[in-house]
């Protein structure tokens, strides 16, 4: 089932949560998914079912991917929660549902629950359901949960203004209550691994929807779904992603690249080590400040045949000695930068790793780690790894925040020239090179309010603030794992240069 919300802030990310706990009480294996590009609401999906959330997302990735993709993720569980993102129409286009919850809907053939927020109003609360019920009459409303009644008779009368106007059944509420109020920050909802008090809140959630929510008439209501139209990857297609000669255009799904590449040559197994051979490495910078990976880009990886060494520079951990690669996520650097610039065992490995030609790959908060020197709310400079000549500064505004699709300047560790990847930006903090300093830009990035020079690279290094989705051009993810590669046989073929030459010298 969907959850969907009449708009931004109607209450839809508490109600999936205190749902999804409700059903895992029960002993159902419960997948979560989150609509459009959100890092946060994943994790607490995550912390509430007990098992790792996905993102769907219809504008970055095919529709072809996302079913496969939601077909996957979904073998094993009992149900599947999607909860959607703004509206139920809001998406990327004005006039159409491209990239909206509607359109992850209908490619996933899922029954809606519209949340509608019903503050100080009554019947009026109908006009809305049926203003939503018309709009698109592909998708399938199956019922609504009214949210922040002010009483049980409240309830009780908007349930019977929407039913007798729409058809639609009410099947639940819940009332206004600061309690279930999920604390907000300028990057959204506070991560749930810097909290340890999210159980509570779930709990409260679940069991004030248990009484006043039909659980079983949702459950019948998800059963009755229809099959997505879909068919799950087979384990021998699932990781098909060396195409990297590949139009763009052809490569739509991991099924329809299984047929086009060469299956003795092309075709990645999801085994250990995968095509590029035993022990290639790629280190990922995973804690509270880094923290914002979609779940495929880490799996497409895995399945182009690298291994991920997550480790936490928050912990005072370094770069994994036996790395090829590093991968630097967005998130929260700015509220540990104290930490991180303290942490000189991280930066100069990172340091140790650009001057060593090893792959770096960096977005958003990442970024900003690699600049020179990192400003956070309150005035405070904190120094960073200084790879990149800039300084990142943090503001009270809004810097960034919408879809990006990024075209390659030139050739780099993703992308050929020319190519593309479909991403979002959402920051607070800016980049500033001084006058003069060498820059060469990594993308040509197009949002909704035109195009402009994005990013930086340099060597093997490359960074800037889009979050890029790897499922939109799947080539991608192969050409990083190529890079890392190269750079591990360089790396041994110097080691065994060494190797043959202390070998003379003993002779």
């Amino acid at each position: 089932m969907v959850i969907a919300g009449t708009g931004s802030g109607s209450g839809k990310t508490t109600v999936t949560l205190g749902l999804m706990r409700a059903f895992a009480r029960r002993g159902l294996k419960v997948q979560g998914f989150k609509c459009g590009p959100d890092y946060i609401d994943p994790a607490y999906h995550t912390a509430v079912t007990g098992h790792p959330s996905r993102n769907l997302d219809s504008w970055m990735t095919s529709s072809d991917y996302l079913q496969e993709y939601f077909l996957r993720a979904s073998a094993d569980a009992d149900l599947s929660v999607i909860e959607g993102v703004m509206g139920l129409y809001d998406g990327k286009e004005d006039t159409a549902l491209t990239g909206s919850t509607a359109e992850i809907a209908i490619l996933t053939a899922s029954p809606v629950l519209l949340v509608v927020d019903v503050r100080s109003m009554g019947r009026s609360a109908a006009a809305i359901v049926l203003g939503f019920r018309q709009l698109e009459p592909q998708v399938q409303i199956a019922a609504v949960l009214v949210n922040r009644c002010g009483s049980e008779g409240h309830y009780r009368l908007v349930k019977a203004a929407i039913e007798a106007a729409c058809g639609i059944p009410v099947i639940g509420w819940l009332p206004r209550d600061s309690g279930l109020d999920i604390p907000e920050r300028h990057l959204g909802l506070l991560p749930a691994v810097e909290r340890g008090e999210l159980a509570p809140l779930f709990e409260r959630a679940a069991d004030m929807l248990e009484q006043g929510t039909d659980l079983e008439r949702l459950l019948e209501l998800a059963a009755a779904a229809p099959a997505v139209q879909g068919q799950p990857v087979a384990p021998e297609q699932e990781a098909v992603l060396a195409c990297m000669q590949m139009p763009d255009q052809q490569v739509r799904s991991l099924t329809y690249a299984a047929e086009l590449c060469n299956p003795a040559a092309q075709i990645i197994h999801k085994t250990q080590a995968g095509p590029a051979g035993p022990g290639l490495l790629i280190a990922v910078a995973r804690d509270a400040a880094f923290n914002f990976y979609y779940a495929d880009n880490l799996e497409l990886l895995a399945h182009a045949g690298a291994k991920l060494a997550y480790f936490s520079p928050l912990s005072g951990e370094g770069i994994p000695p036996e790395a090829d690669g590093i991968y630097l996520g967005g998130g929260f650097p700015e509220e540990f930068a104290a930490v991180i610039a303290a942490n000189e065992l991280f930066l100069s490995g990172l340091r140790s790793a650009a001057d060593a030609g090893m792959p770096l790959y960096a977005e958003c908060g990442g970024y900003m780690v690699l600049a020179r020197s990192l400003t956070d709310r309150t005035g405070t400079v904190h120094e960073m790894a200084g790879i990149i000549p800039a300084h990142t500064v943090m503001q009270e505004r809004r810097a960034a925040l919408g879809y990006r699709e990024v075209t390659a300047l030139h050739d780099c560790l993703l992308l050929k020239q020319g190519e593309r990847l479909r991403g979002h930006e959402f920051h607070y903090s800016v980049m500033s090179y001084p006058e003069g300093a060498a820059r060469t830009y990594a993308y040509e990035s197009k949002g909704r309010g035109g195009s402009q020079p994005e990013g930086y690279i340099s060597g093997s290094i490359m960074a800037a603030y889009a979050h890029i989705h790897l499922a939109s051009h799947l080539p991608a993810a192969a050409r990083l794992v190529a890079a890392c590669r190269a750079y591990r046989d360089r790396k041994q073929a110097v080691r065994q240069q060494d190797f043959d030459s202390c070998n003379q010298q003993v002779e």
